[in-house]
């Protein structure tokens, strides 16, 4: 009996091992809407080491924010209803491990359907995989995105 469980904690400290050797590519984005400006707002958390090595650029440079936001801009967008939306950058911050990035799009005074195009970290990372969770009047909606599957579409 005691062999059994000697063997079974080495088969399960191997399986733990082998996981914790896989890197896991992923990015997290909350998209909640605020009724009194009528704005879609994105909050984006990212790991640091691969958003960096993205965009080529030390996280620890003045030139980081700057950078990111050019790579949220290119990488990420919105179409209400099915007119694309202009997103404005309001900030980001690095916090160890994960880049938190800030934008919004404005003038949004009612969502029918939302169509996001998500590819960030996608060209970098081929196993990357994106959520954004989206908060409406009430309503919650998940949409996924990875490669091959940059786009995504939800209805309210």
């Amino acid at each position: 009996m005691k062999k059994l469980f000697y063997i079974s904690g080495i088969i399960a400290l191997l399986m733990v091992l082998s996981f914790s050797v896989a890197d896991f590519f992923s990015s997290m984005t909350k998209a909640d809407y605020a009724e009194g400006t009528k704005t879609l707002k994105f909050t984006t958390k990212m790991n640091t080491e691969h958003i960096a090595n993205a965009i080529k650029i030390n996280p620890n440079t003045a030139g980081f924010e700057a950078a990111v936001k050019k790579y949220v801009n290119s990488n990420f967008s919105v179409a209400v209803n099915g007119s694309p939306k202009t997103l404005t950058f309001t900030g980001s911050q690095v916090n160890g491990e994960s880049v938190w990035v800030y934008f919004e799009a404005g003038g949004i005074s009612d969502i029918s359907t939302l169509k996001i195009r998500n590819a960030i970290l996608l060209d970098t990372y081929p196993k990357q995989f994106n959520v954004v969770n989206v908060a409406y009047k009430g309503q919650q909606k998940t949409m996924n995105f990875q490669r091959g599957k940059e786009v995504n579409e939800v209805s309210f």
